[in-house]
């Protein structure tokens, strides 16, 4: 049993976890629930069930399989998501309902049937400045082979992506980065137009 501090402080953690929960969602491979689409809608609704109230979802968009040739195209969206649970809880929960979709950790970067990326957590930056900027830095070719063991805080390459800034510019424009201090809106604007361009509504 948590002792009164111990419980005092988890009931403060919980309280800074309510809200601004930011995710990013993709599929590009059919599933029980059905099309990309379908499944999208299924695990929306596997997150309430969950726990999670979501405030806003963005719509679908068709965009280029990431990285270039790996399978099909992908349907891309995000969420904002207020969820009374820590970012470790919320991971745990996000990877038992991909695989509850059919997802399989094989390959990094492969096709998959669903993926739930947390991006950010409020402005939480976890665990430390020095190894979330280690792997926001981390070259292209180690990315590929390496994934961290730890929760990182925001996501350290969604400034790259515009399969996730185009579809979060929807749902939480305003968001700043707590390190860049660039908003969403601000990141995806500083992409190449191409790269967005490549995001189209479905």
């Amino acid at each position: 049993m948590l002792q009164g501090t111990q419980r005092v402080k988890r009931d403060i953690e919980l309280m800074q976890f309510r809200s601004d929960i930011l995710i990013a969602v993709g599929s590009n491979q059919r599933s029980s629930a059905g099309t990309p689409e379908d499944t999208l809608k299924m695990a929306y609704s596997r997150i309430v069930e969950a726990g999670g109230v979501i405030r806003a979802a963005s719509p679908f968009y068709a965009t280029p399989c990431f990285p270039a040739g790996a399978g099909p195209d992908y349907v891309n969206a995000a969420l904002a998501l207020k969820w009374s649970a820590s970012p470790q809880d919320i991971i745990a929960a996000l990877h038992r309902i991909e695989a509850d979709l059919g997802r399989e950790r094989v390959q990094r970067w492969g096709q998959r049937t669903v993926d739930l990326d947390l991006i950010a957590v409020g402005d939480l930056l976890r665990p430390d400045l020095e190894t979330y900027t280690r792997w926001r830095d981390l070259p292209l070719d180690r990315q590929m082979k390496e994934a961290p063991d730890q929760l990182i805080l925001p996501h350290p390459r969604m400034h790259e992506r515009a399969f996730v800034l185009v579809p979060l510019a929807d749902v939480a424009p305003d968001w700043v980065h707590p390190v860049t201090g660039q908003s969403v809106v601000q990141m995806r604007d500083a992409l190449d137009p191409a790269l967005r361009a490549e995001v189209k509504p479905v």
